[in-house]
């Protein structure tokens, strides 16, 4: 079958590889771009089906081939001969397939048919693993393309011990998005302490602070917002740089067993938290810890739709990635009329974009606010209204989580007995499957 390539490749390869490709294949060359914005150009037009990349292309990251792919176009990398920096360069920005410059055209050949191998794996027609032309398996629950471990980690059964130079290749990991809307139902505190509690359950966790709006965990563990984490973890992988070393720097561990991605410091460096790239770290995190949980924004508009520029960063794009990437979501309300309100409405709105199903949390219950037996009121006016009863409930508890946040600490740290705390150990249980006599045995011995 005959495809349509475009070409953006170093000039010192090009003439020969265009040469390859007219003599050696069943390809046509539609066009020979000088740079990435002519290439960009082209894959808008629909005129190509696939692109050749060289790992020196100007400006080539994450971002412009996620471009490509939602043209519909296949992108194949090429890199100078022997050149492994370069290889690997294209294989951390998320290109499958590369080839050799000086390739011929019964290897170019190969390249494009692993493209179409590659097309049906991610569609689910087959399975993940090795292809033709050196590729590599890829997905969305997949981790890096380097299977070296260089944090440490193996896994036996959930506990996930360190064993230096494991093969983490099957690793993957669990990521919980905790979102809710509007109004501060708590979705910080369920993230934090959700988090908190898994990796005393013994379960390595990353917290990631993916709120654009109103991101606020860094200060609520007392850590230098100024510090780098999901930006600059982002934008190392918007350049193809991210592996887990550079990762697991970028998170670094706040207590045994949690790690922390902390947020932008300011909200209008939004656009720093681009889809794709983020979408990658969010990945490498599965290889990183046993679970990652996610702090979203409230926000669901997809704004690129209020956008002529579908190149143009999105602000709700870090929350639309996150819930998309996400295996479990936990919706936050907040336990009063006005909480419950806009609940119900998130909900709905959560409905309409890509997410697992939620299991719904109540958060700050309190009978001052919903009248006498709190918890039957609310689980009988979200069956009438949301068609939901299956319900998480967490107490109201302003002393303790005020203690918490004075002294930038987990609860299960400020305020072990407490209610709320208590509800939301029972929520960690839930989440990791660890029995609560595992987690007796494990308070006993703390």
């Amino acid at each position: 079958m005959s495809r349509s390539v475009v070409t953006a490749v170093n000039d010192r390869w090009e003439g020969a590889l265009v040469t390859a490709l007219e003599r050696g294949t069943d390809a046509t060359i539609a066009r020979r771009c000088p740079d990435l914005a002519d290439l960009l150009a082209v894959a808008g037009s629909g005129l190509a089906e696939v692109a050749l990349v060289s790992a020196d292309l100007r400006s080539l990251d994450r971002t412009a081939l996620d471009h490509l792919r939602a043209c519909s176009v296949a992108v194949v990398g090429i890199y100078p001969p022997g050149d492994e920096l370069a290889e690997l360069h294209l294989r951390q920005l998320g290109i499958v397939t590369a080839i050799p410059a000086d390739s011929g055209g019964a290897v170019i050949q190969e390249a494009l048919d692993a493209l179409d191998v590659q097309s049906w794996r991610e569609e689910g027609w087959l399975p993940q693993g090795p292809g033709p032309a050196g590729a590599t398996g890829s997905g969305r629950h997949r981790g890096a393309s380097n299977p070296a471990d260089p944090v440490g980690h193996s896994r036996e059964g959930d506990g996930w011990r360190g064993q230096a130079g494991a093969d983490t290749r099957d690793w993957s990991g669990t990521i919980v998005a905790v979102w809710g809307p509007a109004g501060a139902p708590g979705r910080t505190t369920v993230a934090l302490n959700l988090a908190a509690e898994l990796a005393r359950l013994g379960r390595p966790t990353v917290l990631v602070d993916a709120d654009t709006y109103g991101g606020c965990v860094a200060q609520s563990l007392s850590l230098l917002d100024e510090a780098p984490g999901l930006a600059a973890a982002t934008r190392s992988a918007d350049q193809g740089s991210l592996d887990l070393q550079v990762l697991a720097r970028l998170a670094p561990e706040v207590s045994a067993g949690l790690r922390v991605l902390t947020g932008i410091p300011k909200a209008e460096r939004w656009p720093e938290l681009r889809a794709a790239a983020l979408e990658h770290v969010l990945t490498l995190t599965r290889r990183l810890a046993r679970f990652t949980v996610i702090d979203c924004g409230f926000s669901l508009e997809d704004d690129e739709e209020l956008s002529y520029d579908t190149l143009a960063p999105r602000r709700n794009a870090a929350t639309l990635t996150s819930l998309a990437v996400a295996d479990q979501v936990l919706a936050v309300g907040a336990g009063d009329p006005i909480g419950l309100q806009r609940l119900v409405r998130g909900l709905q709105e959560l409905g309409t974009v890509a997410s697992p199903s939620p299991t719904v949390v109540i958060n700050k219950l309190r009978a001052s606010a919903v009248g006498p037996r709190p918890q039957q009121r609310i689980r009988d006016a979200l069956r009438r209204f949301a068609g939901i009863d299956d319900l998480r409930f967490l107490a109201d508890d302003p002393a303790s989580l005020d203690a918490a946040l004075l002294t930038g600490r987990s609860l299960a740290e400020a305020a072990p007995d407490s209610e709320v705390r208590r509800g939301l150990l029972a929520l960690a249980r839930e989440v990791s499957g660890v029995p609560a006599r595992q987690t007796s045995r494990r308070r006993r011995g703390a």
